[in-house]
């Protein structure tokens, strides 16, 4: 058995703060391109092959055990010199055996984006790759803010999956998807799998 699945998961579900903060970054989003507001969504991945699951996503960092949640890599939040207090810090997962939290909010089901299992483990061991720059800036130069959503947008979009075809269900809004489809791009080319979803899915991509 093998699978990778995208869950899109409501922004800030299970978490006051982070919902209300979402509501008024949109407001003003809305607001400033004239029009109407969306929900917001934050993306997650569950990769298994070969009996192990992994669950892949960018999160905030609550304490000291990041060995218990699979992190393999930390970036700074708003600024590079606020970095060594945990709080203006975020942690990239690619947890073995764990779960992603709030996975009971998301809407619309799991998409299914490939049952190859070598793009499965492209997907892990490109996880541990991704690119950590400040969160909630625009380091990269790509157009829009990085977060969470262009840590999982750039794996997709690395290991050759059409991550740019991909769109939170419902008309909703992943604010810095693009970011790291752009950011993905600037690697050498990798061959495009055929489709989404299904064992047909290859590419020689290296991670």
């Amino acid at each position: 058995m093998a699978y990778a699945d995208l869950f899109w998961i409501p922004l800030g579900a299970g978490g006051h703060s982070v919902a209300f903060n979402g509501r008024v970054f949109e407001y003003l989003a809305a607001a400033a391109h004239h029009r109407r507001r969306r929900d917001l969504y934050h993306a997650a991945l569950v990769a298994e092959f070969g009996g192990e699951r992994y669950a892949i996503e960018l999160a905030p960092s609550p304490d000291a055990g990041e060995a218990s949640r699979g992190v393999v890599g930390t970036g700074p939040v708003g600024s590079r010199a606020l970095e060594r207090l945990r709080v203006f810090r975020y942690e990239v997962r690619c947890w073995r055996g764990g779960a992603i939290p709030d996975i009971g909010y998301a809407v619309g089901g799991p998409v299914r984006l490939t049952t190859d299992p070598d793009v499965a483990r492209r997907l892990v061991v490109l996880a541990a790759q991704a690119p950590r720059p400040v969160w909630g800036r625009d380091e990269m130069h790509a157009g829009e803010m990085w977060n969470s959503n262009s840590m999982i947008a750039w794996v997709i979009a690395a290991a050759g999956l059409p991550a740019e075809d991909l769109q939170p269900p419902g008309g909703g809004r992943a604010p810095g998807w693009n970011a790291g489809v752009v950011v993905a791009h600037r690697r050498v080319p990798a061959p495009r799998p055929r489709q989404v979803g299904g064992s047909s899915l290859r590419s020689s991509a290296s991670p």
